[in-house]
This record gives structure tokens, sequence and C-alpha cells, in this order.
């Protein structure tokens, strides 16, 4: 190109050394670019290094305040578990408490139904006792005047009855009320028709009920009769007299079912009470017999108070005499202190005429000698 010619030996050996440059001037690219590359990497490994060291020094940190947290979470822990064990011992000693209250208690409340128990079997004897007397006439018939004793014995005054008392027909009543005239001296007999009671309150059909309803009734007309007859008498006990029915069951029954008998019993003027109209009966009568206590009372005090008015008129015309000595008294007094002061004048004259003086002084004298 350049019109230079060289000889055919000297191309090669351009050719060679071009090619060994041109080799060398490779390898040192490569090996630039290498060291280039190593120093790249080497930056970036010692960025890299610093940055784990960094992040080992956040990671030690961290893990520093995680074992703080740790150390906190675990004191909480520690003292929610004692607080919770202290709350559980407080609570398991207050139901064992509790536990034992209501043991103890049903403990009693077992005491109680045993002793309940132990009194309904006690009952149940006695209810079936009572069946038994109430079973026998003469038992039933004491059992209605025991009633009737305890009735009146807590209602009246001891001396306002008597019981089993003997009339003048040689009848005995169960109580006689000592009541004043009128209405005088009121008898009162126990009955109690059981009997036709029960086989009325036991019968199943309409002929069964008219049946024991007739019974029952015959019965209480019986004993209507035998007091109107025994305990009525003119002159010596009141024009009536009381039935008491020791039962309000039956005497429920005879108002409510069987008027006919009743107004029977009114026209004979046997008045049928039970337990609670014979509580009423006995307050009114108790009422009336105070009542005439208290007039009997005020008839004594009124006799009291005419002595007592005449004992305080003599009184006064007593002191009135004796006012009349005081005031001659005064009188004889007054004259004794006139008397004594004109006794005392005379003797304070004659004591100066006794010492030559005059009788009467001039105004010069009284004055004194002269200075």
């Amino acid at each position: 190109m350049l019109g230079i010619s060289l000889p055919a030996g000297w191309n090669e050996t351009v050719l060679f050394m071009a090619g060994a440059w041109l080799f060398l001037a490779v390898v040192f690219v490569v090996v630039f670019v290498a060291l280039l590359r190593a120093e790249r990497t080497r930056a970036e490994l010692s960025a890299q290094m610093a940055r784990l060291a960094d992040v080992s020094d956040r990671l030690a940190d961290q893990q520093a305040n995680l074992q703080g947290r740790l150390a906190q979470t675990q004191l909480g822990v520690n003292d929610r578990l004692d607080a919770l064990a202290r709350h559980l011992g407080d609570t398991l000693t207050g139901h064992g408490q509790r536990t034992g209250e209501t043991l103890r208690g049903l403990h009693e409340r077992l005491g109680a139904i045993d002793a309940a128990q132990r009194t309904i079997a006690r009952l149940s004897e006695q209810v079936v006792s009572l069946q038994e007397v109430l079973a026998n006439k003469q038992a039933r018939g004491a059992f209605g005047e025991v009633q009737l004793q305890d009735l009146v014995g807590a209602l009246m005054p001891p001396g306002a009855f008597t019981l089993q008392a003997t009339l003048g027909n040689r009848a005995r009543v169960d109580c006689l009320l000592k009541l004043p005239d009128p209405p005088g001296p009121m008898a009162i007999d126990a009955k109690f028709p059981l009997e036709g009671y029960r086989a009325l309150i036991e019968a199943r059909d309409d002929a069964a009920k008219a049946r024991a309803g007739r019974t029952f009734a015959a019965d209480v007309l019986k004993h209507v009769r035998d007091i109107a007859e025994r305990y009525i008498l003119p002159g010596e006990t009141a024009d009536s007299a009381l039935m008491f029915l020791p039962s309000e069951a039956v005497y429920a029954e005879l108002h409510a079912n069987f008027p006919a008998v009743v107004e029977e019993a009114w026209r004979r003027k046997v008045w049928i009470v039970s337990p609670t109209t014979l509580w009423a009966t006995l307050n009114t009568l108790r009422a009336v017999l105070r009542d005439v206590h208290l007039r009997q009372q005020a008839s004594l005090l009124q006799a009291e108070l005419q002595v007592l008015s005449t004992d305080v008129r003599a009184l006064a015309g007593r002191a009135s005499a004796l006012q009349r000595h005081f005031e001659q008294a005064q009188d004889d007094v007054r004259a004794i202190r006139a008397l004594a002061e004109k006794i005392a004048h005379t003797g304070e004259r004659l004591d100066f005429t006794q010492l030559g003086e005059p009788a009467l002084r001039t105004d010069a004298d009284a004055a004194g000698p002269p200075e």
C-alpha cells in the first residue's frame, strides 16, 4: 500500500511480532479487566462484609433487647403465675369454707328433716290415737268436754263458771256459766254427732246421702231436745242454753245444709256453737261480766264519794270555826298589843317624873345645852 517492499523473511517476522504484541495487548487487557473485576469484587466483598458486620451488630442489639424483654416477660409471667396461684388458693379456700358451711347447713337441714319425720311419725300416731278416741262414743264425749273446759277456762274468770255442775233436777251439765240476772246461769253441754256426719261425708250416691242426712239431722235434734228439757229450768237457769259442737266441719255442714234443724234449735232456745263461735260468745259474756262488775264498783264508789262529801262538809264547818277562832285570837292579840303599848308609855312617864324632869319639855330644852 505504501509502496514499501520488504524481504520475505521480514514479513513473517513482522507478522509474528505484531501477533505477539497483539497477544500481549489482549493478555494485558484481559489481566487489566480481571484486576478491575477483582478490585470491584473486593470492594463489593468489603461492602458486604461491612453490611454483614452492621447486620451482626444489629442482630446482637436485637438479641440483647429480646433477652431483656424475655427476662421482663418471664418476670411478668412469674408474677402473674404467683398471683394466679394465690387467687386459686384463696378461691379454693373460700370454696372449701363455703362447701363446709353448705355441708354443715345440709347436715342441720337433714337433722331438721329427721326431727320433722319423727314429729310426723308421732303426729300420725296421735292421729291414729285420735281416730281411736273418736270411734268411741264415751271417749269422743270426753274429748268434747276437755275442749269445752279449755275454752271456758282460757276466756272466763275463775269464779264465772262451774264445770260438771249439778242442777236442781239432778242433771249434770258440762259447764254452767254464772251470768247476772238477766239472763242468769247458762248451761253449756258438749255434743259430737260424728257417726251421722261420717256417713254423710262417705255417702257415694244421692240415696245414701239422703239417708245419712236424715240420720245426722235426727241425731242433732235429739241432742237439742235433751238440752232443752234437762238444762233449761225456769227460775234456776237462763231461758236458753248452748250446745257445743267440737268440730268446725260438723258445725259448717249443719248450718249449710240443714237449716230446718238450726231453726228448730232456735225455737227451743238452744244455740248451737262451734269452737270459733263459742270463743266469740265467751268473749262477749266476759265483756258483760266486766261491765256488771264495773257497775257494781261504780255504785260502791258513788257511796264512798257520798260519805267523803259528808266528811268534806264537816271538815269545811270545822275549818270555818277554826278560822273564827283565829280571827278572835288575832283581835285579842291586837288588843293585848295596844294595852302593852299603853302600859309602856305610862311606864316611861312614871320614870321621867321620878327623875324630877317635867312632864313636858320645851323646845329650848329639847335643843340641848348652850355651847
